[in-house]
């Protein structure tokens, strides 16, 4: 997981929209537990928008002002699961075993 020298990417944004970091030894802190709950209400929400656009889009003439407000919500759907990918992309171990510096065999 998070190294205590590393930063952890919140699931939420700042003032103008500027990333929010979190330093931390571990994944049982308050913090942590929240941003883990963020990350999973935002992917679950990504996922019904995207079902209800798949659902709807096809069959249904909708007027403008409906398509942009599902355009738009599937944009922030979509910033949401792109943040929550690089977050928990950071905090996956390193490919390279430590013993030796090398790859594990089934990735050189």
């Amino acid at each position: 997981m998070t190294e205590s020298n590393e930063l952890r990417l919140l699931p939420w944004s700042g003032p103008d929209d500027k990333p929010c970091y979190l330093s931390t030894d571990g994944t049982a802190g308050y913090l942590s537990r929240l941003a883990d709950n963020t990350e999973e209400i935002q992917l679950d929400l990504g996922a019904a928008l995207l079902a209800r656009a798949a659902e709807v889009l096809p069959y249904v003439e909708l007027d403008p002002e409906e398509l942009r407000r599902l355009a738009t919500d599937l944009t922030v759907a979509l910033r949401n699961a792109i943040r929550v990918a690089t977050s928990r992309g950071h905090r996956l171990p390193s490919p390279v075993d430590s013993t030796d510096g090398e790859p594990p065999a089934h990735l050189g």
